[in-house]
């Protein structure tokens, strides 16, 4: 089971928002910290009300590459978000990345409906940052 799919089947068993955001919080204390010197301006994610940082690692620089992530948020329910994008998408190859959007899982378990709008701009501007890095990396 990814760990994704771990937070799909967490997600099902909790029927209370507030059991869900504190899960999202959980999630969010479980990501490891992002180092200081990776908190830079090119790394911030554009469009997010709170500061949220994403690092883009391609692993085998052949013409399809799988990619890893690693990101952080000063904000306790965003940096759960990032975890949940970073398990959506971190591992994958940039082609499957492209045509994977994470907000239909966020979706799924029944996030979205619940996130300000602020909060579902800055979802989104994360997921278009990486789904562009992945479609300039697998051109």
């Amino acid at each position: 089971m990814t760990q994704l799919d771990q937070i799909i089947d967490d997600f099902a068993f909790l029927d209370d928002w507030e059991d869900r955001y504190r899960y999202v919080i959980e999630l969010g204390k479980a990501l490891p910290d992002l180092p200081d010197d990776k908190r830079i301006a090119a790394n911030k994610v554009q469009g997010c009300a709170s500061q949220v940082w994403l690092v883009t690692h391609a692993e085998d620089g052949g013409s399809d590459p799988v990619l890893t992530f690693e990101g952080d948020s000063d904000a306790h329910i965003v940096r759960g978000l990032v975890a949940i994008v970073l398990a959506t998408y971190s591992g994958k190859h940039a082609s499957e990345i492209v045509g994977l959007d994470a907000i239909d899982v966020f979706n799924k378990i029944g996030l979205v409906e619940h996130l300000s709008s602020q909060r579902a701009n800055g979802l989104r501007s994360m997921v278009n940052r990486i789904r562009e890095e992945a479609r300039i990396r697998a051109a």
